[in-house]
């Protein structure tokens, strides 16, 4: 039997095991890192100086201090000093500058979504709304059939909140 979880890494309770409430207390405070986890921006190699418990970071490639040995894992600062967490294929997290939601695909951190646009393999397909654009009337040639397509599009985009009315 595993003396850890197979995906998080959680510390496992043996039978028999003194001074329980130990590994019970490590196992939460892995879980309070990793569950829906958050980082303060991206990765970086050394840690910051004045760190507040309970704030996490991406540690990068050849880190020092502290960190060194811990490239590419996640590093909380807690009361008792850095925890370290390895992440893995498909995790997410939000990252507050820039406000962004990161996964980890392929080996590195890619973003899905962030507050100004929607991303999809890393394409902006959706943005800041735009402003509004008139409905085509009039003009010195009539194409009807021109107009009520640009109408029914702008109606579309109005009615996903792409444009403005």
């Amino acid at each position: 039997m595993n003396d850890v979880t197979l995906r998080l890494g959680l510390p496992l309770l043996a039978a028999g095991q003194s001074q329980k409430e130990v590994t019970h207390n490590e196992a939460l405070m892995r879980a309070d890192m990793l569950v829906q986890a958050v980082v303060e921006g991206p990765a970086q190699g050394q840690p910051p100086v004045a760190p507040a418990p309970g704030q996490c970071w991406l540690v990068a490639g050849m880190a020092q201090g502290d960190w060194a040995g811990h490239d590419g894992q996640l590093a909380q600062w807690t009361d008792s000093g850095w925890r370290f967490s390895e992440v893995f294929e498909g995790m997410a997290l939000w990252c507050r500058a820039p406000a962004a939601l990161l996964r980890h695909i392929g080996g590195s951190w890619t973003r899905d979504i962030d507050a100004g646009a929607v991303r999809i393999d890393g394409n902006k397909v959706v943005g800041a709304r735009q402003p509004a654009i008139a409905t085509p009337v009039g003009g010195p040639v009539a194409d009807a059939e021109a107009r009520t397509a640009l109408s029914q599009i702008l109606v579309v985009l109005r009615a996903h909140g792409l444009i403005s009315t």
